[in-house]
């Protein structure tokens, strides 16, 4: 397992993400659980991801259980925002008052008294960025959080609350979680370029597509397949690991979150680690999914050469 700092920060976080949503209620029993912690462990991964309300906070629980004295040696990972009662109206949100609320509750439930990595877990339109983002720092600066992130949001609502927090002296975000694999590639229109952009770290979730890689339901899907389970035979790897490989190779710092049910499915995708993905076989991947990512980038990259002036070509970028 090789390592990445954490954004635009001197956190040493293992390239793939443990994602414990399965944990515990989620139909993972407490001793699979420790199983796959520890295979996870042996690999060198030190990243364990959940949510408050995953299996109704027993993946928190299972996790404090199973880490017990070594849970320093872990960067726990957890977030909130999603309904802990659906009959309070502020049990869900990204206000300060389920802020800290749900913070409490991770950390009993986790039975620790911080939170290393803390993930505003999707956009709420109707708080005020500037809202989260202050209470955020707050926890940060109390001790009970040390690193933020943000998932499944748009591209101008993290930079607006990184700009945010840089004028006020607050504390930014460090990564951004979305849903990206060989079949879902929309990050790669704004998120992704942002994240390179801001040097933001990215934890992709979903990164076999929940299953629909294996499924094949339409054209462009069985495509994809097609050349997936033809690039693994290629190189005597699994369809899975590959995907995973994919996913590192591509630009910026992408973290995988592998969401293993069993030891033998961690295994499987630890495998990943191990492949070497020749660039052709990642060329072949990437063009089999047929993704362009739109206006404004499409058109702005296809401007013709008056547009900026001879001297442009010999521009040199860093």
């Amino acid at each position: 397992m090789r390592y990445r700092l954490l954004g635009n920060t001197g956190l040493r976080v293992s390239e793939l993400f443990l994602g414990a949503m399965r944990f515990g209620g989620g139909g993972t029993s407490r001793e699979e659980c420790a199983r796959i912690i520890d295979h996870y462990t042996e690999a060198g991964g030190n990243v364990i991801d959940t949510a408050v309300n995953y299996g109704d906070g027993e993946s928190e629980r299972a996790i404090g259980a199973v880490l017990g004295a070594r849970r320093d040696r872990f960067v726990l990972s957890t977030k909130y925002t999603l309904s802990r009662d659906p009959g309070d109206a502020n049990a869900a949100g990204n206000h300060r008052k389920n802020l800290v609320r749900s913070l409490e509750a991770s950390l009993r439930q986790l039975g620790t008294d911080h939170i290393d990595l803390y993930w505003v877990h999707v956009w709420d339109r109707d708080t005020p960025v500037e809202e989260t983002m202050r209470a955020l720092d707050d926890v940060v600066r109390a001790g009970k959080v040390l690193y933020i992130g943000i998932s499944d949001t748009p591209a101008w609502v993290v930079s607006r609350a990184n700009t945010l927090a840089e004028l006020r002296g607050w504390t930014s975000f460090a990564g951004i979680q979305v849903p990206y694999n060989l079949l879902e590639r929309d990050v790669e229109r704004d998120l992704l370029p942002m994240a390179e952009a801001l040097g933001l770290s990215v934890a992709a979730w979903s990164p076999l597509a929940h299953g629909a890689l294996a499924a094949a339901p339409d054209e462009r899907t069985r495509a994809v397949v097609t050349e997936l389970r033809a690039v693994a035979a290629d190189l005597g790897a699994t369809p899975a690991q590959v995907a995973i490989a994919w996913l590192l190779a591509r630009p910026g710092a992408v973290h995988p979150i592998t969401g293993a049910g069993t030891v033998e499915h961690l295994a499987d995708t630890l495998g990943a680690l191990r492949l070497e993905l020749p660039a052709e076989a990642a060329d072949r991947l990437t063009a089999a999914g047929r993704f362009t990512p739109g206006f404004p980038r499409d058109f702005i990259e296809g401007l013709p050469p008056w547009v900026f002036g001879d001297a442009h070509s010999s521009l040199v970028r860093r």
